[in-house]
């Protein structure tokens, strides 16, 4: 699945139409393979975001779980901890070295 692409389910407050819209695009994108499509394909491009955006919002919707909404604030912190985990903080990663020119 796409990085981007964030869970919208079971959120408090709950997802946006904004937030749906975006995960749309991010997965038309990932199908289709283009950042920003062509003239050519814009209207498709655009047309599929939109019906892909209606049905992620019905099946949003549709959606039941006896678990208690998930606070934003604390899924945030949470994938702050695994990024650091993962990649370490800023302070803690080692300084980029320049690339190293070979002599001839």
């Amino acid at each position: 699945m796409c990085r981007n692409i964030k869970t919208l389910f079971n959120f408090a407050p709950p997802a946006t139409d904004e937030e749906v819209h975006a995960a749309s695009v991010q997965f038309v994108r990932k199908l289709s393979g283009f950042t920003h499509p062509s003239k050519a394909n814009e209207a498709a491009f655009l047309r599929s975001v939109d019906q892909i955006a209606k049905v992620a919002r019905k099946l949003i919707d549709s959606l039941e779980t006896d678990s208690a909404p998930k606070s934003r604030e604390v899924e945030a912190l949470k994938a702050k901890e695994r990024s650091a985990k993962r990649f370490g903080t800023p302070e803690r990663r080692p300084a980029a070295r320049a690339p190293s020119r070979a002599k001839a």
